[in-house]
């Protein structure tokens, strides 16, 4: 997801979590921040599809499809952070950049 295709508020939830995480990074190796913010994260999205639908056998049904979407999804971004990254590398590993931002 392009950052040109997000909204202000959309940005902003983004930008308060990586705060978060930043700051916690100040204390632990980013590691763990990271596997904690995944973590984290899939609690979440695994609640909020479980709060979506009416009962265990559509929670069931819908399993596949939530699994693909969330992984696709993720891979996506994921793969899309990783490309900024390496096109702007001296920038986010000198400071300076998004990179203090936490991206």
């Amino acid at each position: 997801m392009s950052d040109n295709r997000l909204s202000p508020a959309f940005r902003a939830r983004a930008d308060a979590l990586i705060e978060t995480l930043n700051r916690q990074a100040n204390e632990v190796p980013t590691g763990q921040v990271s596997a904690s913010a995944m973590y984290a994260t899939a609690r979440f999205n695994a609640f909020q599809v479980a709060a979506s639908v009416a009962d265990r056998e559509q929670l069931a049904a819908e399993r596949e499809n939530a699994v693909n979407y969330f992984t696709d999804q993720y891979r996506k971004m994921f793969e899309d952070h990783l490309d900024e990254c390496m096109t702007h590398f001296e920038r986010y590993t000198s400071g300076g950049g998004p990179a203090d931002e936490g991206a």
